[in-house]
């Protein structure tokens, strides 16, 4: 049997470490852009606008309903084919653009489930005391929402970061391109990939950390 050659995995470490910033930067991305989208839909189907609500509803169920990789595919592969413009399109920006619609489509639901779970009697109470609908949404309605839907959206945030781990096929040398790289080159395929794996292990375990932080402080705020 043979035994785990733990020199190859410690002397990974620093490798992957050289790649583990384009990760968290794609991710970064990925959520900051993809979180403006989402509170954007999420408007437009809380307030149910005309036309805008069903392409939104086309939108997230198309985003929803089909596989990452195959959006990822379709904007690095396919659609400089139909756009000409984008033939110049890198991996690493089709990577971002997919986890941004990707994840918005679910982001968008979330936020929208948070701010219509605010219970409707204080809505009304405040604008029964002559409260505006820009300090309802401000003092009343914003921070129990968010209260609700940040652990979700920070769930959402350790998903894309996983799901970066899919840029490799587009050519993009992240995390998971380089152990890919590694392990071709040296044949330790186990040690390699059980090497990734932990670093994707604990950067998760990090994040869940702060998320339950972060948690503690929102409910503490709310309850002042």
């Amino acid at each position: 049997m043979n035994t785990l050659n733990i020199d190859y995995m410690l002397g990974l470490v620093p490798v992957l470490l050289g790649y583990l910033p384009l990760t968290l930067e794609m991710a970064a991305a990925g959520m900051v852009l993809g979180l403006a989208l989402a509170a954007a839909l999420a408007v437009v189907r809380v307030l149910r606008v005309p036309g805008l609500n069903a392409l939104t509803l086309l939108f997230i169920s198309f985003f929803r309903g089909t596989p990452l990789l195959v959006q990822l595919f379709l904007f690095y592969y396919g659609l400089p084919q139909l756009v000409s413009a984008l033939t110049q399109i890198n991996g690493i920006t089709a990577t971002i653009l997919g986890l941004t619609l990707h994840f918005s489509a679910y982001m968008a639901e979330s936020i929208r489930a948070a701010i219509v779970g605010v219970d409707r009697s204080q809505t009304e109470a405040a604008l029964s005391v002559g409260m505006t609908n820009l300090q309802l949404m401000r003092r009343i309605v914003l921070p129990q929402a968010t209260r609700v839907a940040v652990p979700t959206l920070m769930n959402y945030f350790i998903d894309m970061i996983k799901a970066t781990s899919l840029a490799f096929t587009l050519g993009v040398t992240e995390l998971m391109g380089a152990t890919q790289k590694e392990a071709a080159g040296s044949f330790l395929y186990f040690e390699a990939f059980i090497t990734v794996a932990i670093f994707y292990w604990v950067i998760v375990e990090s994040l869940a950390w702060l998320q339950r932080r972060l948690e503690t402080r929102l409910n503490k705020a709310y309850r002042r």
